[in-house]
């Protein structure tokens, strides 16, 4: 069927458009086939690694105490889930043809996605704030950042998370879309949805601009202060103490690199597409969600000595 058919079959009288079609990586039946696989390793070490963090943090009474390992449970939490809102989906997409979602299936995608990525960008401004407490401060450090504090700041950020996605469906879901009904990315988001829509678009696009573009920006900015600041403070540590602690912030920094500048390129900078798009959108739904697990555990003694600590328990536990 081609597409002119599809799309005048996706009309309802002519005026509404119910469901859309993703482009996807690639039209190539082989080359699907190739992403298919790779992307599926992919999965499997996100789920896996993600999993054994938030498992290893939870199951050693000292890292759970720690404030930074507790955020760090939360954030390959919210890796996990933000992994499973596209790539299952753009996995069975790879073995079909037709790649169709719902209108209803796309504003999920939308809520979910800027939900889970906003309470990330939140929780590493708080990680952030975390370290620069432990560094700046490190006598008053427990008492400041006390459990109460801790489960108020996680708290803080599903909230915003909530706020932010809800305000996003909420731009979307006003726009009538009659055709055409073309995505060209492997999962919906706002920059491509509202491209389609059959109206003016210039006051929804500044508006997703100043949510989305300068929340990613502010948060960016903030984080790079931060760490100037906890940088700058280093100078006057030990040695020993000094080691550690670059390398727990050159962690944050390779994350938050990571995660915030896909962002601010893809939604600040509204009115127009790139192919490279795309790529930034792999690099923010899989790639770093993936590397993330990897990042913060070969560059964490105290990780790796829970996760031993967690296989030689598995072992005694394990039936002989």
């Amino acid at each position: 069927m081609s597409l002119g058919i599809l799309d005048l079959m996706k009309k309802d009288n002519g005026s509404k458009v119910t469901e859309f079609v993703l482009l996807g990586l690639s039209s190539s039946w082989e080359l699907q086939l190739f992403l298919f696989l790779i992307f599926l390793l992919f999965y499997i070490a996100i789920v896996l690694g993600n999993l054994l963090i938030v498992v290893t943090v939870r199951a050693d009474a000292h890292l759970l105490q720690s404030p930074m390992y507790y955020f760090l449970g939360h954030l390959s939490f919210i890796d996990l889930c933000l992994s499973c809102v596209t790539v299952p989906r753009m996995l069975g997409d790879f073995l079909q043809q037709g790649k169709i979602i719902s209108f209803s299936g796309c504003l999920a995608q939308i809520y979910f996605l800027h939900f889970l990525g906003a309470s990330e960008m939140f929780l590493l401004t708080v990680m952030a704030y975390d370290r620069y407490v432990a560094i700046c401060n490190p006598l008053h450090y427990l008492i400041v950042m006390n459990r109460q504090l801790c489960l108020q700041l996680v708290f803080a950020c599903w909230c915003w998370g909530f706020i932010h996605s809800i305000t996003q469906v909420a731009l979307v879901i006003q726009l009538p879309f009659c055709g055409p009904n073309e995505l060209d990315n492997f999962y919906c988001d706002v920059p491509q949805v509202i491209k389609l829509a059959c109206m003016d678009t210039f006051v929804v696009e500044v508006l997703m601009v100043s949510n989305s573009g300068l929340l990613s920006l502010i948060c960016f900015l903030v984080l790079l202060f931060s760490y100037a600041v906890i940088l700058i403070t280093l100078r006057t540590c030990f040695h020993h103490g000094r080691s550690k602690a670059l390398s727990t912030c050159a962690s944050h920094l390779i994350v938050v690199s990571l995660i915030f500048v896909p962002c601010v390129f893809v939604y600040l900078r509204p009115f127009c597409s790139f192919s490279v798009d795309k790529v930034f959108s792999v690099f923010y739904t899989v790639i770093t969600p993936m590397l993330n697990p990897l990042i913060y555990t070969l560059r964490n003694a105290d990780m790796k000595t829970a996760m031993k600590k967690l296989r030689k328990a598995c072992g005694i536990l394990l039936p002989r």
